[in-house]
């Protein structure tokens, strides 16, 4: 066993030294023997010393260090003379290896401390968030309090700790209830629980199935035995779940409600917060609704209450609330036959809900208590009726005394007005970064930017090469800030080179790296699309650029490049490419092969004649090779077609919806155009290499179980800018991240589908299967990007409505495509008052919803009853097979309902 004197030996007396060479030494039980036997001043000069190991150890993590670190924090605690310094270099960062404040040698440093000394020092450190995980000063800061009998700290992180590190197992001990009924903190930090976020998994944490082992049941016992206030404890509950939060935080809290058990008359007195928390978690406010049909039945609540209740729950989307809320009317309204008519006008709320049951429920409450309710009530519900199904429209007309839905939106003659948004035009470039000082400030930009956007970048990239042009040296001189903030170190975070990669440039601007060099830069991932895992072919482009542009402005001097954008989307107008070469020409500077190649698949088809006659005019080969370009149309489009699989071939699904085929067995591959590589100069010019692995055909697969790319990572929008004017191939290639928002649960593909929706060139099968499975997205996010690129390209008149709608009803029926999720999304582009575009899709996806799909398909009920309400509005007429099939089965589940109701408005 080590002693003072073993640490010390060989160490002239020098308090300081001793205590210097104990802390280099890792030897913690020596400090506080070390610490006693100096005075004031003597601990003042220790300290000096004492930071200096500090920095020397900060970024020293060996097991060595990290035991001289816990030495040096206790040695520092106890030579502060001032608590404010102490708490400071208790908390600090480079403390968090081991969670020291459990340590004896630690708590009798501070215990030796004056009293004042010791409270002002845990006030502050439980003042401090907490840094780290696991790693806490709790140990000591309860030990003082405790000590002392000073004031509980109320800090956020105080709390915190004390609710984890009451969770403890192991060993014979008294339940979470008991301890915390002993323990003095209890009704200081109890309450405070309730303002604390993401404590769902440790309230709801059993520590043994013993009766009070669990927090929302421990919190029950102590409001019961008057360890806490019950009534304040009841009201910080409402309270917390009327804030809202994560849904386990939630789920939580209203255990630890259920806990409490509030009686009849408590909920009574509160009953303005239960009545707010319908609008709440479907899970709160089925409670509330419970909690609030007691007390109507109880007649301790004014009537008025269920109208108010009825006006929120009738109108959430969960039926099973819907239904109950049904039931409650039809209960008061019997109990209390004078309330009749607010009954039937509360229950009339529903008659617009998308389930048929549901407003067949409603209109029985209607029906047996109308009569009671008098003929005042008939004007609002006659108006109400209008937004009944069909199928129940003859029975409300009995019921009303007049006829229902005979007008309107259903009458063809009428006609319909379609609402698309108008067609998006792309934000143009705008002019070229002018001085130097303004590139500074745009790089900057760009380089702490979440998402780089194409037109940031390629703003950037332009000006490096016209800066360095006009001003090599006063353009190294404008970006030193930057270079100093955002420095090249020849590495890169996940070796698929990115727009932050223009670092690259810029220290070539400055002569740091050898032009040519950046894919050694990034570890050698890069050139084949084939080496490195994380590489992608657009990467290559992308890399491919920043290399040559940073070898031009050494070299050739360019004054600017060809192919930068003159929109945000990507696409160069033909006007300005021409123009652009025709300066180099003048200027005598040969054109760059990779971004002349990058260019001319940014530049569109359809050039007039005025650019045609300027593009003949050109003499390089460069200016040769546009002009034949334009004349034959660029690039054509390669059109993208379903590879059929042998049955067996397919890739079995694993995952929550069942076992069944992955859709992939028909994927899409992208045929290549007749010569390859894209029209042939009139010397055989080729496009660069990287562009050519760009336009490799998408080969036919059935790897959908391999992950892709991680799409939220990834500089996704520059890979569409590519390809501005070929969005199907873009569609072909990246199909499966797409696929996988729908059949993996995966989240971010489905916010780019708007791209390729104001992208050019054909929409064809491609593009509208990744539509297709941007509709049936797990995330709600992703759905809304999809409906926006639905109806993006309806404005555009470039939607193939049967096309999707066939592709939605294959996906439904394999299962790959949930049909409530569709439901979801459909419904959200029909309420934007383009129910037409929607009845395009729904109309051709029927036969398969309704000849392929199991009837038990979740959802599939609501998608025909929204196909049944666009073809209402919009006049759609005549009979679809599988429609009138369906409607013919015996029966009365949702799906029959609702294909009998779609079958007589298609029937007129």
């Amino acid at each position: 066993m080590r002693t003072v004197e073993d640490t010390v030996a060989g160490v002239a007396a020098d308090p300081v030294e001793e205590l210097r060479a104990a802390v280099r030494s890792g030897f913690v039980e020596a400090v506080p023997e070390l610490l006693a036997g100096l005075d004031q001043a003597q601990r003042r000069a220790c300290l000096t010393a004492l930071k200096e190991l500090r920095k020397e150890l900060r970024d020293d993590w060996t097991p060595t260090a990290i035991e001289a670190k816990g030495a040096l924090l206790v040695a520092g605690a106890g030579c502060h003379p001032g608590p404010a310094g102490a708490a400071a270099w208790l908390a600090g960062g480079d403390f968090t290896s081991r969670e020291w404040a459990r340590y004896p040698e630690l708590h009798a440093v501070v215990e030796a401390q004056p009293r004042e000394w010791q409270i002002e020092v845990a006030t502050r450190l439980a003042a401090r968030p907490t840094r780290a995980w696991g790693w806490s000063m709790y140990p000591l800061i309860e030990a003082v309090v405790r000590r002392t009998g000073c004031e509980v700290p109320t800090g956020e992180s105080f709390v915190r700790d004390w609710l984890n590190r009451s969770v403890d197992v192991g060993g014979p001990r008294p339940t979470l209830a008991d301890k915390l009924r002993a323990d003095a903190f209890t009704p200081v930090l109890l309450p405070l629980l309730f303002e604390l976020a993401d404590v769902g998994n440790t309230l709801t944490f059993r520590l043994s199935p013993r009766p009070g082992d669990l927090w929302t049941e421990a919190i029950g016992e102590l409001a019961a035995a008057g360890v806490v206030d019950r009534a304040a404890v009841i009201d910080r509950c409402l309270a917390r779940l009327l804030r809202g939060g994560r849904p386990a935080d939630q789920r939580a809290f209203l255990d630890v409600l259920r806990a409490l058990a509030p009686t009849p008359a408590e909920y009574a007195a509160r009953v303005r917060d239960v009545v707010a928390l319908l609008d709440g978690l479907s899970v709160i406010a089925g409670h509330a609704q419970g909690v609030l049909a007691e007390l109507d039945e109880a007649g301790l609540i004014e009537p008025e209450v269920l109208h108010e209740a009825s006006a929120v729950v009738l109108f959430r989307t969960e039926k099973k609330l819907v239904r109950a809320q049904l039931g409650w009317l039809d209960r008061a309204a019997r109990r209390a036959p004078e309330r009749s008519g607010a009954v039937v006008l509360s229950a009339a709320e529903a008659f617009g809900y998308a389930d048929q049951g549901v407003q067949e429920r409603a209109l029985n409450v209607v029906a047996r208590h109308r009569a009671a309710a008098g003929e005042a009530v008939l004007p609002e519900l006659r108006f109400a009726a209008e937004a009944l199904s069909p199928v129940h429209h003859a029975r409300a007309g009995e019921l009303l005394g007049v006829s229902v839905g005979g007008d309107g939106d259903d009458d063809p003659d009428t006609g319909w007005s379609e609402l698309l948004p108008p067609v998006p035009v792309p934000s143009p470039l705008g002019a070229p970064v002018a001085s130097a000082a303004e590139l500074a400030e745009e790089l900057s930009a760009l380089l702490v930017a979440r998402e780089p956007g194409v037109a940031a970048f390629e703003r950037v990239l332009d000006g490096l090469v016209r800066q360095a042009h006009l001003d090599r040296a006063g353009l190294i001189e404008a970006l030193e800030p930057v270079r100093r903030e955002h420095p090249w170190n020849g590495t890169n975070q996940w070796g698929d080179c990115t727009p932050w990669d223009v670092r690259f440039v810029v220290a070539a601007v400055a002569g740091e790296t050898a032009p040519r060099r950046l894919w050694d830069a990034l570890r050698g991932k890069g050139r084949s699309p084939l080496r490195g895992a994380h590489t992608t072919v657009h990467g290559a482009v992308l890399a491919a650029r920043m290399e040559e542009a940073a070898w031009q402005l050494t070299a050739t001097r360019p004054p600017y490049l060809l192919a930068t954008p003159t929109d945000a989307t990507g696409a160069l107008a033909a006007a300005v490419l021409v123009e652009r070469l025709a300066g180099y020409e003048a200027a005598g500077v040969p054109a760059g092969p990779v971004d002349l190649s990058a260019a001319l698949l940014r530049v569109g088809p359809g050039a007039d004649e005025t650019v045609l006659a300027a593009a003949a005019a050109l003499t390089s080969p460069a200016g040769r090779w546009v002009a034949h370009w334009l004349r034959t149309g660029g690039l054509p489009g390669q059109p993208s077609e379903r590879v059929l699989f042998a049955p067996g071939q397919g890739v079995r699904r694993a995952n929550a919806y069942g076992d069944g085929w992955w859709e992939d067995v028909r994927r899409i591959a992208v045929a290549q155009p007749g010569i390859g590589a894209g029209p042939e100069g009139p010397g055989g010019e080729r496009l660069a290499q990287e562009f050519r692995a760009l336009l490799d055909g998408t080969e036919p697969s059935v790897a959908r179980a391999r992950k892709v790319y991680d799409w939220s990572r990834r500089p996704v929008t520059h890979w569409f800018a590519m390809l501005p004017w070929h969005r199907e191939e873009l569609a072909a290639r990246w199909l499966d991240p797409f696929a996988q928002g729908a059949d993996r649960d995966e989240r971010g593909a489905g916010r780019h589908l708007p791209l390729l929706a104001e992208a050019g060139g054909p929409a064809g099968l491609a593009l509208h299967l990744a539509l297709a499975y941007g509709l049936g997205a797990r995330h709600a996010e992703d759905r809304t990007a999809a409906v926006d690129a639905l109806l993006v390209l309806a404005a555009r008149g470039e939607l193939d409505g049967g096309l999707l709608g066939r592709e939605l009803g294959g996906l439904v029926a394999c299962g790959t495509v949930l049909a409530g999720r569709l439901g979801a999304a459909l419904t959200m582009a029909a309420e934007t008052g383009a129910r037409a575009t929607v009845w395009s899709v729904l109309g051709p996806a029927l036969p398969g919803l309704l000849g392929e799909a199991d009837p038990s398909v979740r959802g599939l009920g609501d998608l025909i009853a929204l196909a049944a309400d666009c073809a209402r509005r919009t006049g759609a007429r005549g009979p679809v097979a599988e429609v009138t099939a369906t409607a013919g089965r015996a029966g009365s589940g949702r799906v029959v309902k609702e294909a009998r109701a779609l079958r007589d408005v298609l029937a007129g």
